[in-house]
């Protein structure tokens, strides 16, 4: 194994060397953008957007975006991927889709059917060849390039609809994986197709001890879950006592800073923390330096990325579009600025608003990080919370000491004109009013609008302390456990009916 490990630390080399020599820059964006018109100018929406000409435009981003509308799902899906679904050819990209990716987005809506095509999954391949490349910069030894990558995910097990295939985003690329790579990657294809999460874990705490892992991915709920279970099985001290090559942590899906404690406390070798911003919908970006705060987005992989300012010129208060709006290209966003982000890819989604905001932090080297989600910010009197204003406000509380667990939900409350926060403590004896007037404290001094809106017109929030593992069971009987699956931070409506009915059913509140 320590040839293996030898040859692979040496590919990781030369990737490494061949990425950074490739700057990549708008220019990059422009060529993706041509070859996705041109790839697709026989398709019915190229047909009927008149690719052939915008090709043929000296500006031709300024024509595709006069000439394509901005959409979210709902839209998309009603005026052209509807069809795509139901079998039709060339609809919006060349030929049948085969796969469908199911996401649910937030927890508790209507799953969405987010096309996969070939050139998709070739491009998810070669970020993931890219983002193993980085590797090379910690200086990792060879034991660590012998070891296995686990990947914490949904069930690979695809179901067959006449002539499609529909499932999680993780099953469709683990058919695609190459023969080369399954040996090295775990869970077994058998142990990834089952399909209920409970019996998933404890299939994969009783392989444990025959894993040597080197790199774990995965949503951190989940992944350290997982690893927590494993050491209270065989009664370890720390993962590093089944695993002692485990040097890599890959995640996403979430604000990491809340489950690091977590992650140290089960560990007793400095595990390297790098953020992926993958989605049904495209593998966008990936950290390229744990000491670099930020995404590195992928401006050459098939997809064509546009941001809108996330402000009241272009949304209204329940985070809907409205129609003057501007949406800007790579070449055009600024540094700490909230966009939401639109994307055109080789699977045939146009101009799609995909829900996520994010916020450059370095514009030259294209670095991002997620700053929340359109429909999850909190605005009843114009304090314009965002998630990260939320998580950051929490990170401060919970340091030095950790108060709060990471799951929690916030329910925005109309009628009273206040938010109410649900939490689970780590100390069950902690003060709760002295808690939330530290969290209305830290949001304030982190948001000028919040701390406006707090002295004039929004009422002081109010916590709920709810019992330890109550966000596990409530997520657990909506069947949501594991995968790419997350407790919403904010609430909607139709989800605080829910949860509400949850609790009280549960004699919880």
């Amino acid at each position: 194994m320590k040839i293996i490990g030898r040859l692979i630390k040496k590919t990781t080399e030369i990737g490494f060397k061949r990425i950074n020599r490739k700057q990549l820059s708008y220019q990059h964006q422009l060529n993706t953008l041509t070859e996705l018109l041109s790839k697709a100018q026989h398709t019915e929406f190229g047909f009927f957007h008149d690719f052939k000409t915008l090709l043929k435009s000296k500006d031709a981003v300024s024509k595709f975006q006069s000439h394509i509308p901005i959409m979210d799902y709902e839209e998309f899906h009603t005026r052209w991927l509807q069809h795509t679904i139901s079998g039709k050819s060339d609809c919006t990209w060349p030929g049948k889709i085969k796969y469908f990716a199911l996401s649910s987005g937030t927890t508790g809506s209507p799953s969405k059917r987010i096309p996969v095509s070939i050139e998709m999954i070739r491009s998810f391949q070669r970020s993931s060849i890219r983002q193993y490349a980085i590797l090379h910069a910690l200086d990792l030894n060879e034991e660590f390039f012998s070891a296995s990558g686990l990947a914490v995910g949904g069930s690979s097990k695809l179901k067959k609809i006449g002539n499609r295939y529909e499932g999680d985003l993780s099953g469709i690329l683990k058919k695609h994986t190459s023969i080369f790579v399954k040996p090295i990657t775990k869970p077994s294809n058998s142990i990834s197709a089952i399909p209920d999460w409970n019996d998933k874990l404890n299939a994969m705490v009783e392989k444990a001890p025959q894993w040597n892992i080197g790199i774990v991915a995965g949503i951190p709920s989940w992944c350290i879950m997982l690893m927590e279970r494993i050491i209270e099985r065989y009664k370890l001290e720390t993962i590093h006592d089944i695993w002692p090559n485990f040097r890599v942590y890959v995640h996403g899906g979430v604000y990491m800073d809340p489950y690091v404690g977590r992650l140290e406390k089960i560990c007793s070798k400095e595990v390297y923390l790098l953020d992926t911003y993958l989605a049904s919908e495209g593998y966008f970006a990936f950290q390229t330096s744990p000491n670099e705060k930020g995404m590195k987005l992928l401006l050459n992989n098939g997809i064509f990325f546009e941001f809108i300012p996330f402000d009241s010129r272009f949304f209204n208060e329940e985070g809907e579009l409205i129609s003057n709006y501007k949406a800007l290209t790579v070449s055009e966003v600024k540094e700490g600025v909230d966009y939401a982000l639109v994307i055109t890819t080789n699977a045939g989604l146009w101009r799609y608003l995909i829900g996520d905001l994010v916020r450059f932090i370095d514009v030259r080297e294209h670095r991002l990080i997620i700053s929340g989600r359109i429909k999850q910010f909190l605005s009843l009197c114009g304090e314009h919370l965002s998630l990260d204003n939320i998580n950051q406000a929490l990170t401060r509380l919970n340091t030095p000491n950790r108060l709060i667990e990471p799951e929690f939900t916030i329910f925005v409350d109309k009628e009273q004109q206040l938010h109410h926060w649900f939490v689970e403590l780590v100390d069950d004896n902690e003060d709760r009013g002295e808690l939330i007037k530290k969290i209305d404290r830290e949001l304030s001094l982190l948001n000028d609008d919040y701390y406006s809106a707090r002295k004039y017109n929004l009422k002081d929030p109010i916590l709920t302390c709810i019992p330890k593992g109550t966000i596990y069971a409530y997520m657990k009987s909506l069947e949501k456990l594991g995968a790419q699956n997350k407790m919403p931070r904010v609430l909607n409506d139709a989800q605080a009916t829910r949860w509400f009915d949850f609790l009280s059913e549960n004699g919880i509140g």
